[in-house]
Parts: C-alpha cells; structure tokens; sequence
C-alpha cells in the first residue's frame, strides 16, 4: 500500500510540476508576444473653448488668448477662436473692450505702454460672447510683496548635467510675505529680463512663505526651496541676467496651477489617468459647452541682477 501511494504521490507531484511548466511557458508567450504596435480608435470629443487670460497691474498691453480645444495626440498648433466679443469690466463699473486685431485669436486691449489696466485690490469680470455661447470669468487682483535682492552662490556638481554647465552658479530671491493668512504667489524665473516657464513641473508657487496653507508661514522669507525656484533645470553661468517675477493669485489660482504640476509629474507605475482640470470660465448655459483654462488677475514685482563672480556667496558645502 505504502508503494501504491508513493507511486500516486509521484504522478501528483508531476502532474503539478508539468502543470507549472505550462503555466510559465504559456505567460513567457503572452509576454514576448506584446510586441505588436496597436492602434487605439479612440474618440475625439466636441471642440472647447479655451481661455488664456492674464490681466496685471503693469503698464502696457494686456491679452486674452482664445483658441479651440483639440484631441490628445493632436500635435498641430492650436486652432484660434475668431470672430469672438471679448470685455472685462472692474468692480467700479469701467469696461475694457479687447480686440482681436492681428485675427489670431489674441485679443489685445491697450495700444501704448503707459495704458494701464490693473489695480491691486480690484476684481475684474471677463466676459466672452462667442457665437451663441456666453462665458463668464471672475478673478482679484491681490497684493503683492517687493522682492528684496538677488543672490547667487557657485556650486560644482558631481556629474555632467544634461543641460548647462558643471559648474556655475544657483541664484535665489529674498522677499517676505505679508503679514494675514491665505496670500498666494506664482514665481517666475527671469532669464534676459524675460520670464521663463519651460515646464509645467517647474511651476513654482507659495501659499504665504511655504508651499501649503498647513506650514506656520505666515508674514516670514520665502522658504529656501522656494527662494531657489528660479534656478530650474541648469545652473548659470557667469554674466548671465538672472532674476524674479512675483506675481500674486488668487487661492483659485494657486489650485489650479497646482494640479497642472501634479499632472504634468503624473506617470510610472502608479500614475492616474490624466483628467481636464475645472476652469473658472463658465458657460451661462449650465447645458452648453464647458470651457477651459483660467482667466487671473495679479499684481507683479519683480528684481534681477548680472552674476558677478566676485560677488557669489561662499558655497554653502
């Protein structure tokens, strides 16, 4: 009996064994034949408006950009809305008619650089008349701190960057925020005297001196992540004009922008399917289309300076 059963034990035992060969052979098949390229049929969605508008307190032309929303792997130049009635009017009642003179669907308001269309404590309310649709838009324009200085310290890394010198320099600014919780900041880096936002995960932005309105920040210098947000993805050079735009933004804003720099770091293993982020630009229809984009109102100062290596700050190693 005990030869039976071990001779039953044995036919198990390879039946199993067999069995486990098949199951690694049959997954190595389905594996090394994924090699094939597919082509999704996936749908595209109606055509969206999509509002680019930034209003500031600086002086000269303030624009408005229109154009229509295109499917995902469309890598063309985005179509412009034309045709369009575009205002803005402010909390005292004065209205700003933009107009789309070059019909690119850029929609200008202001001819000269001592017109000046923003005032810090004001709200402004855009409106958009574009076929039958109407789309409303509302944002403050809020205070914002004067930056302090510029500085810089050299700094030597231990491998060859993909981009920029191997040796060079970090700039930061000094600036402080203002003494009341919930003040919201998008900070630009200033390159030639032009403001630089290359990528949306470089988007840098404070709530009061910190990144969240959970820090005990308020009234205090910008963190020194923050202050050293305008050196992104390289180093300077010596004789480079380096610098800093402050912009102050809505709490809105600030949510906005923050999600567009959650998305754009969206991928690997755990990443989420990408989602369209809610827009302040509202449709007077509750049926009709909805729209996209942001339209935002700030105050702006700004600082920049030449790096001078005579004038670096020791570095910090």
């Amino acid at each position: 009996m005990k030869i039976i059963a071990m001779r039953q034990f044995n036919k198990i035992s390879n039946i199993r064994h067999y069995g486990l060969l098949s199951l690694f052979f049959a997954m190595f098949v389905v594996l090394t034949g994924c090699e094939n390229v597919i082509d999704l049929d996936t749908k595209t969605g109606p055509e969206q408006l999509v509002v680019d508008g930034w209003i500031t307190n600086e002086a000269g032309p303030q624009t408005i950009k229109l154009s229509w929303s295109a499917s995902y792997f469309n890598n063309g130049p985005a179509k412009p809305v034309l045709g369009a009635t575009v205002m803005v009017t402010d909390d005292k009642g004065k209205i700003y008619q933009f107009e789309d003179v070059a019909g690119n669907g850029q929609y200008v308001w202001g001819k000269t650089n001592a017109d000046t269309l923003g005032h810090v404590g004001r709200t402004y309310n855009l409106k958009i008349v574009n076929e039958a649709a109407t789309y409303t838009a509302s944002s403050e324009l809020k205070r914002v701190p004067q930056v302090d200085s510029i500085v810089y310290r050299k700094e030597k890394l231990p491998f060859e960057p993909d981009k920029g010198p191997k040796e060079g320099y970090v700039a930061q600014f000094y600036a402080r925020d203002f003494v009341g919780e919930g003040d919201t900041y998008w900070i630009k880096p200033l390159i030639n005297g032009k403001p630089k936002v290359e990528k949306a995960v470089t988007i840098s932005i404070a709530y009061d001196a910190a990144f969240g309105s959970g820090a005990p920040s308020d009234g205090l210098i910008f963190i020194l992540p923050i202050r050293e947000s305008i050196t992104t993805d390289s180093l300077y050079s010596a004789g480079a004009s380096v610098g800093v735009e402050l912009h102050s933004i809505t709490n809105e804003t600030f949510e906005y922008l923050k999600q567009i720099r959650e998305q754009a770091a969206n991928g690997g293993l755990f990443a989420v399917p990408i989602s369209n982020i809610k827009s302040n630009v509202v449709n007077a229809d509750p049926k009709g289309p909805r729209a996209l984009g942001l339209f935002g109102a700030s105050a702006v100062s700004r600082k920049e300076t030449i790096i001078d290596p005579e004038k670096a700050r020791p570095d910090e190693d």
